[in-house]
């Protein structure tokens, strides 16, 4: 098992900054990648950004040039660097590791709540 924890959170104004932080417990040598996921009612989860164990990274299409994920896996942590935030960005954003080579498990974290006003 691995359990996440994220921090950070809050309200900003449009074109405003936050820095969301998550921490890992458990089994973390079986992490493989780590990301962030946002989720607002009505809608699926989407993807804002994972880093593999090597460092490569992806965005999503709307955070891309925003939005820069980075991990210490020294420390177990992932973190998403916000700048230049939107309206639009306003949802509740999720930790995501996925551990285990032969069948991979997702694991969440408890997610924390990013508002923009505008």
């Amino acid at each position: 098992q691995v359990q996440l924890v994220e921090s950070g959170g809050g309200l900003v104004q449009a074109g405003g900054s936050l820095r969301l932080s998550c921490v890992a417990a458990g089994r973390t040598w079986s992490i493989n990648a780590m990301g962030w996921y946002r989720q607002v009612p009505g809608n699926q989860r989407e993807l804002v950004a994972d880093i593999s164990s090597g460092g490569s990274t992806n965005y999503g299409d709307s955070v891309m040039g925003r939005f820069t994920i980075s991990r210490d896996s020294a420390k177990n942590m992932v973190y998403l660097q916000m700048n230049s935030l939107k309206p639009e960005d306003t949802a509740v954003y999720y930790c995501n590791a996925r551990a285990g080579q032969m069948r991979p498990t997702d694991y969440w974290g408890q997610g924390t709540q990013v508002t923009v006003s505008s």
